[in-house]
């Protein structure tokens, strides 16, 4: 089918922030869009953190996608899971049988990376999911309710210690919220067990936390969180977890919670397309974010290892897959209306933000540099303004201010595990 063709089938794989953006910057092109995801909803991932420290509620972020596309007459939405991809026959193969395509959108994101200890991942779970949230959620209130039932007091203090691995902005986000949900909203929760005793910990590998921001506001992010009690160990290599807790070389640490941010690998795209990729899986795509060779398939978001005119490679952060996925789309649309189509990606660096806990955040644009409560309330406008829908982003703003002024969490909840 020629690139002129009425209506060219493009077939998208992902609802992430990149597959979103493709398909919507589709909406006017004459095509028929069919974007495929195993799950039915799209995640805003970078308040993911605040739904397992029962800050939010799963639903505060997250929408169908449906629903988000449902005014897109052309675009329709397949719950299933990708597998493989034929390229010869241009045909991508899922769990709902197989689809054709005259254009391809790999937007498959990433999952957890453990560097070849994939055993770890039952007792030190990740976040990239809203299953992922509510187990880590589950995991860290039971430990105070387990906590509340024993006698023993150095029993009492290992349930109670809680250890996050990876020192990106995910881990610190997700220690300094643990130490305000154990410090302000719990104790007045529990009797016997004093959850504003508990022992925090956030592992690092590397030289210092933070490492894509400046070495300034990595070390006032880094003294931050110690003033909230946070203990921080950077050139700390973690080498071994279990239910117990973890092996950081030769001490052992008791936990009753672990989490992993240590790092992230991508999805198989890189296997099912046969293409070059890089040690975390990411596709090494062309300049015009398309598979060399195949100018038909596009890799963008968290799945592609693109790089800027610099060399630089493109972060792995929601604004970055934004970009990528609408210059796919707007790529896609000119070549099928027959207009001249970018040849180069260009990526346009936003900032870096992180949230340390209450009232303190860090945010980098270029010479501007914010941090303190002024970054705390710049953090929490951009995010509020970045989610899908009026609603949500009420709910989000009415959500902090309640926890602002009242210290609550409304969603500490424990629910059981899914049964299969």
């Amino acid at each position: 089918m020629g690139e002129g063709a009425s209506r060219a089938r493009v077939v998208i794989l992902g609802g992430g922030f990149a597959g979103l953006e493709a398909a919507k910057a589709l909406a006017a092109a004459p095509v028929e869009v069919t974007l495929i995801d195993r799950q039915n909803h799209h995640l805003f991932q970078p308040l993911l953190y605040q739904v397992a420290t029962a800050a939010l509620a799963p639903a505060d972020v997250a929408w169908p996608i449906r629903g988000v596309l449902s005014d897109q007459r052309n675009a329709r939405v397949l719950m299933a899971e990708a597998g493989g991809i034929d390229l010869a026959a241009r045909r991508v193969r899922t769990t709902a049988g197989e689809f054709a395509y005259d254009f391809l959108v790999v937007a498959t994101g990433a999952t957890h990376a453990y560097f070849g200890h994939d055993d770890w991942a039952a007792f030190a779970p990740g976040l990239k999911r809203i299953e992922d949230a509510t187990a880590i959620r589950r995991r860290i209130l039971m430990a105070f309710e387990r906590a509340e039932l024993e006698d023993e007091a150095a029993a009492r203090q290992a349930l109670t210690t809680f250890v996050v691995v990876g020192g990106g902005p995910t881990g610190v986000e997700m220690a300094g919220a643990i130490a305000d949900i154990a410090r302000h909203a719990l104790p007045p929760d529990f009797r016997r067990v004093d959850p504003a005793a508990a022992r925090v910990l956030l592992i690092e590998a590397g030289p210092r936390i933070l490492p894509a921001f400046p070495e300034a506001l990595s070390a006032y992010a880094q003294r931050a969180l110690t003033r909230m009690g946070v203990e921080v160990r950077t050139g700390t290599a973690v080498t071994g977890v279990d239910a117990a807790g973890v092996l950081l070389g030769g001490e052992r640490v008791a936990a009753g919670a672990v989490v992993w941010a240590a790092g992230v690998q991508a999805s198989p795209a890189g296997s099912w397309l046969g293409a070059a990729h890089d040690r975390a899986g990411r596709v090494e795509v062309g300049p015009d974010l398309t598979v060399p060779g195949h100018p038909e398939v596009f890799v963008v978001g968290d799945t592609a290892a693109a790089k800027t005119e610099a060399g630089r490679p493109i972060p792995g952060l929601a604004p970055a897959a934004k970009q990528m996925g609408r210059f796919a789309g707007e790529t896609i649309a000119a070549r099928v209306g027959g207009r001249s189509a970018p040849v180069r990606f260009r990526y346009r660096h936003q900032g870096d933000l992180a949230t340390i806990g209450r009232k303190a955040a860090i945010v980098s644009f270029g010479r501007l540099t914010l941090t303190g409560f002024l970054g705390w309330a710049f953090w929490s406008v951009v995010h509020v303004y970045f989610l899908i829908g009026l609603r949500n982003r009420i709910a989000v703003a009415l959500s902090w201010l309640w926890d602002y002024v009242t210290f609550g969490r409304k969603s500490r909840l424990i629910t059981e595990p899914a049964r299969g």
